[in-house]
């Protein structure tokens, strides 16, 4: 087989236009501990899909901005990889949607996968082995997340944290681009986020709507995203650490040679972690917190983006990128920004 490279070439993404400020969930929650809470999550406000407003949607405007800034047109993509965890049906997969919407030739490969904060990396990784196996030229990875519409809206643990939104990345065959990809998985810890209730494991039922508060007040159903925090926090210093201090080793590469590291946007407290336990100074560690919150599949590429028009990346600067989360799973990869 001819081993090939590939090249994210650009990205673009787009955040709902309802902004929810952290004035607005404690005007409703008062009696929710301020401080602790903003900062532990570093998040002053987010981004919030409406009501009729889905991740696919948001993923078409993205799209469009895409095929306005790149110089391709809708007949040069061969295929899209569409990484979610709130589609807008159980089937068909968001892809075949997004294929119809953008009114895309038949010969083009589209799928699912279903995947959370890892799904950057994961779906990096497929790109590049369509790119190495067939004679692809345009692959549109496509991360998008509405979490919101599954928070109850008096989970503190959760409804800080996390803001909607899509992005897309254009991924195409290049000499240099991806250095190295690794990914893991750890199913022990699938039950540290979930959604319990809504799959054929256990259907929706009127016992899955009942509320249940937990011993921190927090109040959810069945039918709301779990998040056991400490544990996934354990499981980020065990397994995220040694990933990214393996694919430095493995690539005879320091922190001294990476020009930046992008992690997962999680919260403030967990990029705190990272930092001081790589030994990192901060200055290297891109935070965009603040205002967008954590974006889930999204938050990688948007911080990629947001370094890049802060002319914080340039072209054949070194930067390692990872992502973690639901699963658990996880994945890192060092990039030579050929963008």
């Amino acid at each position: 087989m001819n081993s090939k490279n590939c090249k994210i070439k650009n990205i673009e993404y787009h955040l709902p236009e309802r902004v929810v400020t952290n004035r607005d969930l404690f005007r409703e929650n008062p009696s929710w501990d301020q401080d602790e809470f903003v900062k532990k999550a570093g998040v002053t406000s987010r981004h919030i899909a409406h009501e009729e407003e889905t991740a696919l949607d948001l993923a078409c405007v993205a799209c469009d901005k895409i095929f306005s800034t790149s110089g391709i047109l809708r007949s040069d993509i061969d295929g899209i990889i569409f990484c979610t965890q709130s589609p807008d049906y159980i089937l068909p997969p968001n892809a075949s949607v997004l294929h119809e919407r953008l009114g895309l030739k038949d010969n083009v490969l589209a799928f699912d996968i279903n995947l959370a904060c890892s799904g950057y990396l994961y779906g990096l990784a497929i790109a590049k082995a369509f790119l190495n196996t067939y004679d692809l030229k345009n692959i549109l990875l496509v991360t998008a997340d509405t979490y919101s519409k599954y928070i109850h809206p008096h989970d503190k643990s959760v409804r800080l944290l996390f803001g909607d939104g899509a992005a897309v990345s254009l991924i195409q065959p290049g000499e240099e681009g991806i250095i190295d990809i690794k990914l893991g998985s750890y199913g022990k810890g699938y039950s540290h986020f979930m959604i319990p209730a809504g799959g054929c494991r256990l259907p929706r039922s009127q016992k899955t709507k009942l509320e249940i508060h937990d011993k921190s007040n927090n109040i959810r159903t069945s039918e709301h995203i779990y998040m056991e925090g400490y544990a996934l926090l354990s499981l980020t210093r065990s397994k995220v650490v040694r990933d990214v201090q393996q694919i430095l080793k493995i690539n005879a590469l320091s922190c001294e040679d990476i020009k930046l590291f992008i992690f997962h946007q999680a919260s403030q407290f967990v990029l705190e972690t990272l930092t001081s336990s790589l030994g990192l100074p901060k200055e290297k560690v891109y935070n965009n917190l603040s205002n967008i919150g954590n974006t889930v599949s999204a938050s990688i590429p948007i911080t990629i983006k947001n370094a890049l028009n802060e002319d914080m990346i340039k072209c054949g600067d070194k930067i390692l990128i990872s992502g973690f989360g639901v699963g658990f799973s996880w994945g890192s990869a060092i990039l030579e920004w050929m963008g």
